[in-house]
């Protein structure tokens, strides 16, 4: 008898357990719980949403090394080795140098660069424009006059030859 009474009690306690795990639903719905299928299902989307967050940073990965890949300076340090670079320095060595020259007396130049005479030219350029302008107005006026005084000089001269009878 007293086995069959640890029975009732361990059964007892496990219906208080299942109440507290389960809630009321144990009474209201009679179907089986099938914790493990539950757990199995939960482990698969928590190793599916792991799995996705290791793909998130292997893509992140693989964005930082495209933009590296296609950095222009990452390109020509790939294509062009150091002992090219090298090459072509000394190739152009002699350009580079009077390029260097130029540029110093361009900058010994700056101070008059800078000048004030220098700085008015825009200005000038519009005065310079209006009477160029004007100078050709004069130029076209002159020769017009001088047509003019040609052809008045030609009528002169074939006025008395038109009353003469050509032989």
């Amino acid at each position: 008898m007293e086995g069959k009474n640890n029975l009732d009690d361990l059964d007892a306690r496990l219906q208080v357990l299942e109440k507290r795990i389960h809630g009321e639903r144990g009474g209201k719905n009679n179907k089986p719980v099938k914790c493990a299928e539950s757990l199995t299902r939960i482990s698969g989307a928590l190793a599916n949403t792991a799995n996705k967050r290791e793909r998130v940073k292997i893509l992140h990965k693989k964005i930082e090394d495209l933009l590296k890949y296609l950095d222009p300076q990452f390109t020509d340090f790939i294509a062009v080795p150091d002992a090219m670079k090298l090459e072509f320095i000394l190739a152009e060595e002699e350009f580079l140098r009077s390029q260097a020259t130029l540029l110093e007396q361009v900058h010994n130049l700056q101070p008059l660069l800078d000048s004030n005479h220098i700085k008015a030219v825009p200005e000038l350029t519009t005065k310079v424009q209006r009477l160029s302008q004007i100078h050709i107005q004069q130029q076209m006026f002159l020769l017009s006059k001088q047509f003019s005084q040609w052809d008045e000089t030609l009528r002169m001269l074939e006025g008395p030859k038109q009353g003469q009878p050509i032989d």
